[in-house]
């Protein structure tokens, strides 16, 4: 693990989705790295950096266990179709909330429960072709909410 597991629950397992683009030159023979591109979104007309999910589960369970909490929230990512760099879960007492984060190449999703009113406030944010509203199913799955708000922001809009 690293200096952070002191603190809390921490997952050093990154996950698979990101690939490393490599080209061959056709007449050298060598691999050459692609330019990557900034990863702003074209949508509706409009280009911007990322979209960022504020969802609100209200009416949900489980909201006091770190590694169900964690296995829900890279599952999300993955399903989303980000690449997950690492995580990181504080447990609280007396309480049993759940605050934490899963860092993704592509941005982040945090998560903060209130076990004792059922609820959990979960920011998805993420740029280029990933899509959080993919991970709305796995949310629902996981914790079982009888009501879920979600806002979507478009972050860093340039037209």
């Amino acid at each position: 693990m690293n200096a952070l597991t002191p603190l809390g629950m921490v997952s050093d397992l990154p996950s698979e989705n990101q690939t490393n683009t490599v080209r061959r030159e056709a007449h050298f023979g060598q691999d050459v790295a692609e330019e990557r591109t900034d990863y702003f979104v074209q949508k509706d007309g409009m280009t911007f950096a990322g979209t960022h999910l504020l969802v609100d589960l209200w009416g949900a369970s489980k909201l006091d266990d770190p590694q169900l909490i964690d296995a829900a929230l890279r599952e999300a990512a993955i399903v989303a179709g980000a690449t997950i760099l690492h995580s990181h879960f504080h447990h609280f007492t007396p309480n049993g909330g759940v605050s934490g984060v899963v860092v993704l190449a592509e941005s982040h999703i945090s998560i903060h429960t209130w076990p004792e009113r059922n609820y959990a406030a979960i920011d998805l944010f993420m740029c280029g072709v990933c899509d959080p509203h993919l991970s709305i199913p796995i949310l629902r799955a996981a914790f079982s909410p009888e009501r879920v708000d979600v806002d979507e922001q478009r972050r860093g809009r340039v037209s």
